[in-house]
């Protein structure tokens, strides 16, 4: 079974959790931050659920900290229900972002969504940009610009693909939402802009190289391959 961390400092959240994902997964425990950060160490995980307001160590150190080393999908739980605050939690690093109070069947289906687009990347050996100034791996879901890897996270890998698997057309932030996130999915426009800052950011890609935003109407992607 698939390995995932809770990582969750209320006993009640974090025990719920656990019984209700535990038929279909591995669960590991965490009820601070110093303790996910061993447990991810120590383990291979598929999947982290990490809440935000986490004592010893803050679950926006946690998620930075494991982003420097890992692309593995993250899901943030957290009372913080603003825009600004998912916004804030995607550019962290998180795939998903759920909020408090919440149901633990929502849970289940953005776990289950996450994981298979993490694992339902497209096949092929390699795609390259600018006379392989930049290198994508799909089978590998990896990215490198001067054969230093970029560390993008499993969604934003999957958006990118998105992008390049539709060239020179423009896709709408609902289209990219529903492709990549799935029907469970039920975000906001400022999600996908989140992603795609963070994806430009990582490949050191000005605004408009290659991914060019089409006011009002979304993204695509333009170059040579």
């Amino acid at each position: 079974m698939d390995k995932i961390m809770v990582v969750e400092d209320e006993y009640k959240i974090r025990k719920i959790i656990s019984s209700y994902l535990q038929e279909k997964y591995n669960i590991y425990e965490a009820e601070d931050g110093q303790k996910a950060l061993k447990l991810f160490n120590d383990n291979d995980f598929e999947l982290i659920i990490l809440d935000l307001m986490l004592p010893k160590i803050s679950g926006e150190e946690v998620c930075q900290k494991i982003r420097q080393v890992s692309d593995i999908p993250i899901i943030m739980l957290t009372a913080k229900s603003s825009e600004e605050n998912k916004v804030e939690g995607f550019n962290f690093g998180a795939d998903d972002y759920i909020t408090k109070p919440f149901s633990p069947r929502e849970l289940a289906l953005r776990v289950n969504a996450v994981l298979r687009r993490s694992k339902n990347i497209e096949k092929a050996s390699l795609i390259s940009l600018d006379n392989g100034e930049i290198k994508i791996y799909p089978e590998e879901m990896t990215a490198k610009r001067k054969n230093q890897n970029c560390e993008l996270t499993s969604t934003e890998f999957k958006i990118l693909m998105e992008l390049i698997n539709n060239a020179n057309q423009v896709l709408s932030r609902e289209q990219l939402a529903d492709n990549v996130m799935g029907l469970e999915f039920s975000g906001f426009d400022r999600t996908i802009d989140a992603h795609i800052k963070n994806i430009r950011k990582k490949l050191d890609l000005d605004k408009d190289e290659y991914i060019i935003t089409v006011y009002g109407a979304g993204y695509k992607f333009s170059g040579d391959i």
